[in-house]
C-alpha cells in the first residue's frame, strides 16, 4: 500500500477538512480512508443499512476483541452480535473508540466563535451538528447519535482515568480499509478529534476511495483473531443469508 497519497489517482476523492458525508458500502465493498496531510481525524458512526435500528455497539466490539482501539483484524459489531464492518488492512496501527465527537460548545471553548454569517463556508463545524445533518437525510436524529470511531488519533487511558491524545499519531499517506460484512451506512465527519488541543481550527484533508475487494472468507485475518469474531461472522453470514 503507497504511502504517497495522490487525490488525483482514479477513485480517489477527497473530504475537505470540515466537511461531511455518509455513503452506503455494500457488502464486499471497501471503503479506503487516506491522510492527505498532517492532523488528519475522521469521526465516523456505522448503521445497518436495511434496519438502521441496528448500529455499531462499542462496548461489545471492544469487549469481545479484549482491546481498547482498532487496527487491522478487529471488526465493529453491531448490537446484534453481527459484524458491520471489519479493518482489513491499516498502515496506521491505532483508531480511537473511546472519546466520542466535537459538538458546537467544545468546538467554541477551543478554537473561539465562528458562525456561517461570519465566516462564511470557513465557520468551524463539529462533529455533532455534521452527524445530525447527515443522519437527517435517513430520517434520523438526535436519540440515534451514538459512540463513533475517530479513524487516525490515537488516545489511551492511563491508571488514573486520565485520557492522553497522542499528537502527530498518523504520517501522511496512512490509510485504513474499512470493509463491510453486510450492507453498511456509514456517516463521516472530518472534525478535529475532541482531545485534540492544536490550533487554530484546521481539520485535514482525507482522500476516500471504494474497492470492490468481495467480503472476509475463512482465512481472512479478521475472523481469525479470535474465537469471538468466528461467531459473530458466523451470526453475520446467517443474517445474509435470510435477507438476501
Amino acid at each position: 500500500m503507497s504511502n504517497s497519497p495522490n487525490p488525483n489517482q482514479p477513485g480517489m476523492e477527497t473530504l475537505p477538512g470540515g466537511a461531511m458525508s455518509s455513503l452506503v458500502l455494500p457488502r464486499g465493498m471497501t471503503l479506503r480512508l487516506v491522510a492527505l496531510a498532517p492532523g488528519a481525524n475522521v469521526s465516523a458512526l456505522f448503521f445497518n443499512a436495511d434496519h438502521l435500528l441496528e448500529r455499531f455497539n462499542m462496548p461489545d466490539t471492544l469487549k469481545a476483541q479484549h482491546t481498547a482501539f482498532l487496527t487491522r483484524g478487529h471488526v465493529l459489531y453491531s448490537d446484534m452480535g453481527r459484524i458491520l464492518v471489519s479493518i482489513a488492512d491499516d498502515s496506521c496501527g491505532w483508531h480511537d473508540p473511546i472519546c466520542g465527537f466535537t459538538d458546537a460548545k467544545s468546538t467554541e471553548d477551543r478554537y473561539g466563535k465562528s458562525s456561517f454569517q461570519k465566516d462564511g463556508n470557513a465557520f468551524f463545524r463539529n462533529g455533532r451538528d455534521n452527524f445530525l445533518i447527515e443522519m437527517g437525510k435517513y430520517g434520523l436524529g438526535r436519540p440515534d447519535l451514538g459512540p463513533c470511531v475517530n479513524f487516525f488519533s490515537k488516545a489511551w487511558v492511563d491508571d488514573s482515568g486520565d485520557i492522553h491524545y497522542a499528537g502527530n499519531h498518523a504520517p501522511v499517506g496512512c490509510s485504513v480499509d474499512i470493509r463491510a460484512e453486510m450492507k453498511t451506512l456509514v456517516f463521516l465527519s472530518n472534525t478535529p478529534h475532541p482531545f485534540n488541543p492544536d490550533l487554530p481550527y484546521a481539520p485535514a484533508p482525507v482522500g476516500l476511495q471504494w474497492l470492490n475487494t468481495g467480503p472476509a472468507d475463512l482465512t481472512d485475518i479478521c475472523g481469525l483473531s479470535c474465537p469471538e469474531n468466528a461467531r459473530g461472522y458466523s451470526n453475520t453470514e446467517t443474517y445474509n443469508l435470510r435477507t438476501r
